[in-house]
């Protein structure tokens, strides 16, 4: 981002490259809250448990296209620019938003209704595979160099007021309406509200900039071709300890964010609407920790911010479960939540920052894109059917605390072996070089 630029000009950079990432993390969070009511009325089955895993598969379903989009819009940002596959994101996105909105429920249509649903989840997940790496790329080139850490830290937290937004319509339907009309209606109330995000983003982003970072990176390689299996071959390292520290942060997101209030009510007998209070409150405490975590991450370094979070979480998440398991109140949930958002917003401020410093800014988007998406598909998209099935199984309102062990271990791992910025420090180091600046000009 050019030095000129006022603060005006900055805010509206950030809130472009945030507003397609909260509008993805809107849907799937108003469809995570309502998949009870959806189960219902598009997967009808003779068992109550086996309606909702059929939803909460849907759910699932797409992240399998997660890989493909975010790897094909990933070359697509690094080859043509963040504007351009930022714009093609957020059209796809508010697409499939239209179809889940308006869909006819099963009693209307039969077997078309799920197929609509399914189709919808699919073109979503093409779209959004896109979205994080491209959005990410955007805000770390964007920033001055010595606050990439907070810029990163803006991606998150939209997806927090993403959540936000998600659990404070999920609670007003759901408190407001009676059980008819929400199965009429209401459920598609929060759908349509976000729907309207789509055209504002879009138009914000037909005015945005590209960074100065990607330019110059672009016009240092140009002519040279960039694929999939020149990222893999180069980047080995980078997409691997990447997919480790996203695996953390995807479960715990879709465990402790996404599934907890149908979990809460579900497993725990808790009234759905004051739970959904409950991860209002949580979630507000996360947001505002984001960016403060991001940006002590700029003074100390990203490692230290991330192994503050993510060792206090994987220390205390299995305790707190246990101790609201043990005696379920709306005032165990509400202080397990806090404490457990709060770990994670911990993390998640300089997350986004230091897994795009792992890459190089001409393969960032994709190589980002990959290691993400295929974090998300195999251990995020599916966590809520994971950890519905092992309490099932088990037996046990604690069985979910275990999956999310495991993946909060795997976050730890890869986070001793994060590059402190090393590509990026590169890139700087290259640029200010007499000899690269000699050699660009040939």
């Amino acid at each position: 981002m050019h030095a000129s630029q006022s603060g005006t000009s900055r805010a509206r950079q950030v809130t472009a490259a945030v507003i397609g990432n909260a509008l993805e993390w809107y849907d799937f969070i108003v469809y995570g809250f309502l998949s009870s009511i959806i189960a219902r009325l598009f997967f009808p089955a003779d068992n109550e448990y086996t309606s909702l895993l059929m939803a909460l598969a849907t759910f699932g379903v797409g992240f399998f296209m997660r890989p493909v989009g975010g790897v094909l819009l990933g070359l697509y940002a690094d080859r043509k620019g963040r504007k351009a596959a930022m714009q093609l994101i957020i059209l796809l996105m508010t697409l499939s938003i239209a179809l889940i909105a308006f869909a006819p429920g099963y009693a209307a249509i039969g077997i078309g209704a799920p197929v609509l649903i399914v189709v919808a989840r699919m073109l979503q997940g093409f779209a959004t595979g896109g979205e994080y790496a491209s959005a990410t790329a955007f805000l770390v080139e964007s920033a001055p160099e010595n606050r990439r850490g907070l810029y990163g830290a803006w991606q998150l937290f939209g997806q927090c007021l993403a959540v936000f937004a998600g659990a404070g319509m999920g609670a007003l339907v759901t408190h407001t309406l009676s059980p008819e009309a929400l199965d009429s209606w209401g459920w598609r109330v929060p759908f349509l509200l976000g729907l309207l995000i789509g055209p504002v983003g879009l138009w914000m982003r037909r005015h945005m900039e590209e960074p100065e970072a990607f330019v110059d990176a672009r016009q240092a390689h140009k002519g040279e071709s960039l694929s999939l299996m020149q990222v893999l071959r180069e980047q080995r390292r980078a997409v691997l300890v990447t997919m480790g520290s996203c695996i953390y942060g995807t479960v715990a997101f879709y465990v402790v964010l996404v599934n907890m209030p149908t979990f809460a009510h579900k497993q725990l007998g808790l009234p759905l609407d004051q739970v959904f209070m409950v991860q209002m409150l949580a979630v507000a405490l996360m947001t505002v920790i984001i960016p403060f975590a991001g940006a002590l991450s700029d003074r100390i370094g990203r490692r230290p911010v991330l192994l503050a979070g993510s060792l206090s979480f994987l220390l205390l998440v299995y305790p707190l479960m246990a101790w609201v398991a043990e005696a379920p109140s709306l005032e165990r949930l509400t202080l397990m939540q806090l404490m457990l958002c709060a770990m994670i917003g911990v993390s998640y401020g300089p997350a986004p920052t230091a897994v795009a410093e792992q890459f190089p800014t001409r393969v960032r988007s994709t190589g980002l894109a990959l290691a993400y998406n295929i974090a998300v598909m195999l251990f995020g998209g599916f966590a809520p059917f994971i950890v519905t099935w092992l309490t099932q199984v088990g037996g046990s309102p604690v069985a979910p605390a275990y999956y999310v062990l495991f993946a909060s271990l795997i976050g730890v791992i890869a986070t001793c072996f994060l590059s402190e910025g090393a590509p990026a420090a590169l890139e700087r180091r290259q640029r200010r070089s007499p000899i690269a600046t000699s050699a660009r000009s040939l």
